[in-house]
């Protein structure tokens, strides 16, 4: 019995967020459009229900409805395997993000977080480096030319891509000296001058800039690009298979920007945090309200995606590889070399030298 109330808190909180990463997933294609129509100066979906909030729920029923076509000369077990790989890749980086601090329930304290590894930034970059296999294989499977040129496409722009987003944590390792998430985000308690965006600005800006190549989203949508290769890696794809896909996008989206407000913006942490304790608020509801702020952000960093898809043309992809390759790389290695300066000077100081 101790054992199960020991591991209680993690599956209660695991399976609590597999259904807020799928309905935020379910519900980012409604903002989508939302935003895109108001963008645009249309209304958007408005007829499923009101305000169109159940247009989701209708588009969910129709990837289950829809026929399920496998082309004679694929490979089929490949196939399905490239959505299934693509979708649990997805669904597995957000164990490791601290959604709030302490809270305690019936005399037992635990924290809002599945599994606190002192690795957690390791584990999500693993996570992701494999997922890229999901659209590969896809791609590959379908026996299609376009679909394997979209695969070709996703999976040197991921990996180019994931150099400079490296580079750009490395950078904010050397600041923290942790691998832990939680830990990160406990050293951004105080107020937003602690936030490592200050310290980081610019590995805050190359690590966004990485995280639109790794989510696929415009402009470096490039490997679904439908004027030059129908849909890219999913141009075979019909019914659930496609919609995990497309959920995982949405999904990777989600987690993209929980992970850089826990990595730069503070997690769950927010301005007037010690003063609500100082007043004596109870810590339960303090946590509640760090982990609402935590969201504000998640959402917030949600729209900057969608924002940008309906501003920004898309890239060539000549531009696309050379912007990851000649610039952004560069960069982050001078980032690099400048916060290791910094903080050679700072531990120089700190000695009397």
């Amino acid at each position: 019995m101790d054992l199960l109330l020991n591991f209680l808190p993690a599956i209660i909180i695991i399976v609590v967020m597999f259904g807020i990463t799928m309905i935020a997933a379910l519900y980012s294609t409604y903002g989508e459009r939302k935003v895109a129509a108001y963008l645009q100066d249309r209304h958007g979906p408005n007829r499923a229900g009101p305000g169109g909030l159940l247009q989701p729920l209708a588009d969910g029923v129709k990837m289950f409805l829809k026929e399920e076509i496998i082309p004679v000369a694929s490979n089929k077990f490949l196939f399905i395997l490239g959505p299934s790989i693509a979708m649990t890749c997805a669904l597995m980086t957000g164990v490791v993000l601290p959604w709030g601090d302490k809270f305690t329930l019936f005399g037992r304290t635990f924290n809002l977080q599945a599994t606190d590894l002192n690795i957690g930034v390791l584990y999500v970059f693993a996570v992701v480096s494999v997922s890229v296999y999901g659209i590969m294989i896809g791609g590959w499977a379908s026996n299609n030319k376009w679909s394997l040129m979209g695969a070709i496409r996703a999976s040197s722009q991921i990996i180019s891509y994931e150099l400079s987003m490296g580079l750009s944590i490395i950078a904010l390792l050397m600041v923290t000296g942790t691998l832990s998430f939680r830990e990160i985000v406990l050293q951004q308690h105080g107020g937003i001058l602690h936030w490592n965006f200050i310290a980081q600005p610019l590995g805050f800006l190359i690590f966004l800039i990485c995280a639109f190549a790794e989510c696929n989203r415009a402009p470096f949508d490039l490997a679904e690009c439908e004027t030059e290769l129908v849909g890219g890696y999913h141009t075979e794809y019909s019914s659930m298979k496609l919609g995990f896909f497309l959920f995982a996008e949405y999904i990777n989206m989600f987690i993209s920007s929980a992970v850089m407000s826990a990595l730069f913006f503070g997690g769950f942490n927010f301005p007037g945090m010690d003063f609500l304790a100082e007043k004596g608020l109870d810590a339960n509801w303090i946590t509640l309200i760090g982990t609402a702020g935590y969201f504000l952000k998640i959402i917030f960093f949600i729209f900057f995606f969608m924002w940008v898809r309906w501003t920004i043309p898309r890239f060539r992809y000549d531009q696309l590889m050379n912007l990851g390759w000649k610039s952004l790389i560069p960069i982050a290695l001078l980032n690099l070399a400048i916060t290791a300066a910094v903080m050679v000077i700072r531990h120089s100081n700190n000695f009397g030298f």
